[in-house]
């Protein structure tokens, strides 16, 4: 891939991962990294709704970044994002496309709003996207030396121990390369050993906190959260999520290029089943969202590059691919404009006043928020409970309290909280595409309210535990000698409703 080409590609992924408002989506992941950080683990020290390699990879970068933290991993995202698109590239034209058309396809796939959401912001899906790429690059070599076979199977095993969706994909390659000696199946299972190992370690740390995190929760959450709209979790709803989503970029056109092809030639290629697979993953969970499609598009890009070597697509769907690349971008740019929504500027800016305030009031937490991507600013860290953001606090019915406190989280309807505890809220609200009704009910628990000028946030400190009631007279004077019963002692005192 030219240079020039790439340059331009970071320049305009960078500027967009600073500019792109702020995503409630970010708090966890942030959290997780800051507090891995700092030497807690994931599962046994902290609720994590992922699997959990990103924390622990990307915890040396919090350390470097301290305060800046939060854009630090924003931009990771946006130069993985580049990998991720490079890749494809690499991969296509390994496979045997031409530099046009491999530079072409690649292009369709940056502009998808899939990719640009998830490169974007601070969530989980950059890095798992990139190790697939990688792994894409590797599979397109026509024969498979035993380094290649290792690296294939530690890159998709990185993959799904980023984000488990990833699993399908992992999955469908590990079955094509069974089929097909050359691809060196039992070397592509030994180079993810060691991945593997490092995730049942962290399972051994809490396996209930593991499973919790990356199978209760996403398979128990969205009916508890959308039960006053259960027309979000039906298959209709479904299916106009993915089509509208696909159909924002060229990922829409791709599929039904690549899907008619496989049909015609009445045999899947090896990128076309790991696209299929990357579907699948992204339609199990309910309901779809955006990102959850991430799997399907670097292998389907590859195989719509091979397509068009082989076959160049018609004039007409030529210009639908183009066409449909332009809405891609539509979101980005109405996101940017979108009046009301928190920059990431704004928020860094706020987090220098609050600092100052907590600084003021010797406010040295862990801090209780919902919006904890923000307290890296300040220097302090969130308390571990809140590690999820706001997506464990909603749940009302998902664990009973002996089961929050052995998996550290706190649902709303049970807040216990020490005295003095320093309570934040004012960042989870339609700013940031959050819910500010549970901003209020965490503000509830807080007793003094220290304000933070020039910012969103109000800052609380729990009520001080009550004073014990000073003795009763009768119960500090000597009893008479008089009034001694036979036994010599103070008779009983009277029943509590005498």
């Amino acid at each position: 891939m030219n240079i020039l080409w790439l340059a331009a590609l970071a320049i305009l992924f960078i500027t967009l991962a600073l500019l792109r408002p702020v995503d409630h989506d970010e708090s966890q992941y942030v959290a997780a990294t800051v507090l891995t950080a700092h030497g807690l683990l994931p599962y046994r020290d902290f609720a994590y709704l992922q699997t959990p390699l990103q924390p622990v990879l990307f915890a040396p970068i919090a350390l470097l970044a301290g305060t800046l933290t939060w854009p630090a991993l924003r931009l990771t995202n946006a130069l993985l994002g580049l990998a991720t698109v490079a890749f494809v590239h690499a991969a296509a034209r390994r496979a045997g496309a031409s530099p046009a058309i491999a530079r072409t396809c690649a292009a369709l796939f940056a502009t998808t709003d899939i990719l640009l959401f998830s490169i974007g912001t601070a969530r989980n899906d950059a890095l798992p996207a990139a190790c697939l790429a990688a792994a894409l690059w590797l599979i397109a070599r026509s024969g498979h030396d035993r380094r290649t076979a290792l690296a294939i199977g530690l890159l998709l095993a990185a993959a799904t121990a980023a984000k488990i969706s990833y699993a399908f994909p992992a999955a469908a390659y590990g079955l094509y390369a069974l089929a097909r000696p050359r691809h060196r199946p039992w070397l592509v299972a030994l180079g993810a050993l060691p991945v593997a190992a490092f995730v049942a370690w962290t399972v051994t740390l809490s396996p209930g906190g593991f499973l919790f995190g990356t199978v209760h929760f996403p398979a128990a959450a969205p009916a508890e959260f959308y039960a006053d709209r259960p027309w979000k979790l039906s298959l209709a709803a479904k299916l106009v999520d993915t089509l509208k989503f696909l159909a924002l970029g060229a990922a829409l056109p791709a599929a039904l290029l690549v899907v008619r092809a496989a049909i015609h030639r009445r045999r899947a290629a090896p990128f076309d089943l790991l696209a299929f697979a990357g579907l699948v993953a992204a339609l199990l969970p309910v309901p779809t969202w955006r990102q959850y499609l991430l799997p399907m598009l670097p292998p389907l890009f590859v195989a719509l590059a091979l397509l068009w070597q082989a076959s160049p697509p018609a004039r007409g769907w030529r210009i639908a691919l183009g066409v449909f690349a332009l809405l891609g971008l539509s979101p980005t740019v109405a996101a940017l404009l979108e009046p009301g929504r928190l920059s990431l500027a704004s928020a860094l800016r706020e987090g220098a006043i609050l600092r100052a305030t907590l600084d003021a009031h010797h406010v040295t937490g862990p801090i209780v928020t919902l919006s904890p991507e923000i307290l890296p600013a300040t220097g302090r860290l969130p308390d571990a409970r809140f590690a999820a953001g706001p997506f464990y606090f909603r749940s009302r019915t998902l664990l009973d309290e002996a089961a929050e406190r052995r998996l550290h989280v706190v649902g709303r309807d049970r807040m216990h909280f020490a005295p003095g505890t320093p309570i934040l809220t004012g960042a989870e609200n339609a700013a940031t595409a959050g819910d500010p009704a549970l901003d209020a009910a965490l503000a509830a628990a807080g007793g003094r309210a220290i304000p933070v000028p020039g910012t969103r946030f109000r800052l609380y400190l729990t009520p001080p535990a009550a004073a014990s009631p000073p003795a009763a007279p009768h119960n500090s004077r000597p009893v008479p000698p008089h009034a001694r019963g036979r036994t010599g002692h103070a008779p009983p005192p009277p029943p509590p409703h005498a």
